[in-house]
């Protein structure tokens, strides 16, 4: 070989490299081998100071993993870098949200909440960005092959809150957002009360946002028998609620209560009373285990060290659970990649293979393989059927029974016409 050919050879190496490193966004790609591997960038997006329902613990939960992860050496040799954004309930901002992770080079969204499906899936698709744990709370989560669920969304939640009433209430009056989100959440109550042998429920749409449910309350109490339940389901809007219906009358209602994790949490309780609080002996339904469940110690104890002072963050809020599930598998995730470049591309194709992961008992075993996907009806991307039965006792919650409940035939009956 000639002294020519080889300096060519080695400037055209070199021009792979730095075209290599130009398309990553950064002088190494990331996560590749190679000198010092550059960060693994993600964004975890919520909404801030709304009108309606807001999770800034979600955000200030994924500041207290990449904390904790970069403490532990990283994921893989890899430090985290964490972008957050308000995408303040509003389609436009929660776009420029995806805009911004896509500059800043992020390999994923990670752990979020927004009611804006259509507007962020859309965007993240154009983008070619992965959505990992979002909440759950819109449908599009469960349809873009992006997006990879680690939870069953309000379809579970109120699938499992149907079958948990069925064995308690003769008639359910549902009191739900007036919103095109809310419109789907009637058919899964409906089918959980069907699997336990009961009629549909009465379905009172309201808005989320409102100050005051006085007339929405009593509606909902009608002729206020015990045999009776009102399950409300309305975000951050529910203990408004709630304290409506404590005021419809001279005496403590008396139907039964209950809701969804995410509209009830412990934080709630305390805030209504305790023990004392309206929603004693109310029924919830959850994804995960009750936050006194051990399995959730490792998360306390990030949370302690990291953000000790952190207000913003409820440990029992299911926002921030999710965040941190969210976390726990992108790390699984990445660390099973080994030595291979972390890319959007290259993660997405990671987690299309991922099967059987363990999340230390906080969810069942996760994956996004076609073995994993349940074959709900409109819900394609849904993994994950399970619930938990929790209710309110001496002011706490706490199981109502052991264990995760399985919703997937229930949800696969689920007429959504």
């Amino acid at each position: 070989m000639t002294a020519q050919r080889a300096r060519g050879i080695r400037r055209t190496a070199l021009a792979l490299l730095a075209a290599s490193a130009l398309l990553s966004g950064c002088g190494v790609i990331p996560g590749g081998t190679g000198g010092s591997p550059g960060p693994v960038v993600v964004m975890t997006w919520a909404p801030v100071d709304t009108n309606g329902t807001n999770k800034p613990g979600m955000l200030a939960m994924a500041q207290v993993y990449e904390k904790y992860v970069n403490a532990r050496g990283g994921i893989g040799g890899r430090k985290l870098k964490v972008l957050t954004c308000n995408e303040r309930d509003d389609s436009a901002a929660v776009r420029d949200c995806a805009r911004q992770a896509s500059d800043a080079g992020a390999v994923a969204v990670v752990g979020s909440y927004s009611e804006r499906g259509g507007d962020f899936i859309s965007a993240l698709q154009t983008l070619g960005i992965p959505y990992l744990g979002g909440f759950g709370i819109t449908e599009d989560e469960f349809q873009s092959l992006m997006s990879y669920p680690v939870n069953g969304g309000m379809p579970a939640l109120l699938a499992g809150s149907g079958r948990q009433l069925a064995d308690l209430c003769r008639n359910v009056t549902l009191v739900r957002p007036d919103s095109t989100t809310g419109d789907q959440y009637p058919a899964f109550l409906d089918a959980g009360l069907k699997a336990g042998g009961e009629k549909a429920a009465k379905d009172l749409p309201t808005p989320d946002d409102a100050t005051d449910y006085t007339q929405a309350a009593a509606t909902a109490v009608g002729d206020d028998k015990p045999s009776s339940c009102v399950s409300a389901v309305l975000g951050d809007h529910t203990p408004t609620f709630f304290d409506s219906l404590r005021r419809t009358g001279d005496s403590a209602p008396k139907v039964r209560l209950s809701s969804v994790l995410g509209s009830v949490e412990q934080s709630v309780v305390d805030a209504t009373g305790g023990a004392s609080s309206p929603l004693e002996n109310a029924y919830v339904t959850g994804w995960y285990p009750v936050s006194s469940d051990p399995k959730w110690n490792e998360m306390k104890a990030a949370v302690t060290k990291y953000a000790f002072d952190d207000d913003r963050i409820d440990v029992a809020d299911p926002g921030e659970q999710t965040t941190w599930i969210a976390y726990t598998v992108l790390t699984k995730v990445v660390q099973a990649m080994g030595d291979k470049a972390v890319t959007p591309v290259s993660l997405q194709n990671a987690l299309d293979h991922t099967t059987r992961l363990s999340t230390g008992g906080l969810t069942p075993e996760l994956g996004w393989t076609d073995a994993d996907l349940k074959g709900v009806p409109q819900y394609a991307r849904l993994v994950d059927s399970k619930v938990t039965y929790q209710v309110i006792r001496d002011g706490r919650l706490v199981a109502a029974r052991p264990g995760f409940i399985d919703l997937g035939t229930t949800l696969k009956s689920t007429d959504l016409s």
